[in-house]
């Protein structure tokens, strides 16, 4: 038996101002085109059956455009693959906070589709003599956990579900807030033919027989550090997973990438004039592969103070992000050393909002974000907390 498992195809994600032709947001369009080609590669591959891990949708509301076009391209694979079950869980981005909103996953329920909202469910196909318990989000954080057990009398025995692992994606911060925590023990990968996962957006093995699909596209959290995951793994790219059974032979398939994201060399700021750092940039931009035209661009720079960021050729910035889908020119301040002073206790330490800034100043950004108002905002809210605490507000 051959089985396709895919997930977190975030439809209906937007990001930047840039528009299509259409009237449509850019990069909406981005991540709805590397599921066409997903499901033109499924229909070349004719899997058995097909498994989306949930996040099919960006959120519970999603955009009229993004529920037509699901509905089109998953007709196109019952049209093409009558013979082939298709199974979709809701993640957490596809799950309400009150369950009297509903979910619009349902509305493919009219396709023959078997869609899995709340509770788990054990779904028998027995010309596959396959069974899949599908787990959705909302299953996994309620008090009392569905057991996750295999069920008798199926040759195959496949679990379906959507959470977090501890230490995956945790490093670079690639695995998001709000998924439903899970561990090896709930897996139990040793008692299922294959465990499909979703939630985490790298193509990722906890087992030979337990992966994370990916997302088909880099959305957030931090797809710079996405990028940095697929290298250390050797795998670089997205795309979706099909598994052969018995035996779990996993074969990673490409979806070739409608724009790229593309890191520039860092460059290490100390000691530049605004002039010479002009260049340095200018020369990272001229010597991109593949060109920043059309593309999402970082390019990183350490050790900046704030007067030579001011002086710099803003002009020649805004022509880069005129270029490129977005360009994100992200400076980083000077590293912050604590301040010790004699004193009762042995020295003073950073206030809470310098520690702030410093932490803020030097972490991941997703590329959409600017650094220097988002640490803005972080120092003056710390602070205020801090006037309201002393009762000084």
């Amino acid at each position: 038996m051959k089985l396709a498992h895919l997930a977190d195809l975030h439809l209906g994600f937007r990001q930047y101002d840039r528009q299509t032709p259409r009237g449509g947001n850019q990069r909406e369009t981005d991540v709805a085109e590397a599921f066409r080609r997903a499901v033109d590669d499924l229909l070349v591959q004719r899997p058995d059956l097909i498994v989306f891990a949930g996040d099919i949708f960006h959120s519970v509301r999603p955009t009229n455009p993004a529920i037509l076009f699901l509905f089109q391209h998953l007709h196109r694979l019952r049209t093409g693959l009558p013979e082939s079950p298709i199974v979709i869980i809701a993640g957490n981005h596809d799950t309400p906070r009150s369950s009297e909103t509903g979910t619009i996953l349902r509305l493919y329920e009219a396709l023959g589709i078997h869609v899995v909202v709340d509770e788990a469910r054990c779904l028998t196909f027995s010309k596959l003599d396959c069974s899949v318990l599908a787990v959705p989000h909302q299953a996994i954080v309620q008090s009392e956990r569905p057991a996750l057990r295999p069920q008798r009398g199926t040759t195959f025995n496949v679990l379906l579900l959507h959470g977090q692992l501890p230490g995956v994606g945790e490093r670079r911060g690639t695995a998001e807030y709000g998924g439903a925590l899970l561990d090896e023990h709930d897996l139990s990968p040793a008692q299922w033919d294959y465990v499909a996962l979703g939630h985490y957006n790298v193509a990722h093995a906890v087992a030979a027989n337990a992966w994370y699909a990916g997302s088909l596209e880099y959305v957030p959290p931090n797809p710079w550090g996405q990028l940095q995951d697929e290298e250390e793994q050797g795998r670089r790219g997205k795309g979706y997973l099909l598994v052969e059974l018995p035996g779990s032979r996993v074969t990673f398939r490409p979806v070739a990438p409608v724009r790229r994201h593309v890191e520039l060399p860092p460059i290490e700021g100390k000691g530049l004039t605004p002039k010479e750092l002009d260049e340095r940039i200018a020369a990272a931009v001229a010597g991109a592969k593949p060109a920043i035209d059309d593309q999402i661009v970082r390019q990183l720079v350490f050790d900046v103070s704030r007067a030579t960021a001011r002086d710099l050729d803003h002009a020649a910035i805004r022509a880069y992000k005129a270029r490129a889908l977005h360009f994100q020119l992200d400076l980083r301040r000077p590293e912050v050393h604590r301040v010790e002073t004699a004193g009762v206790g042995g020295g003073r330490h950073q206030t809470l909002p310098e520690t702030v800034q410093e932490f803020l100043e030097h972490r991941p950004l997703d590329a959409d974000l600017d650094r220097a108002e988002f640490v803005r905002l972080g120092v003056e809210y710390v602070a205020r907390v801090g006037r309201d605490d002393d009762g000084t507000t």
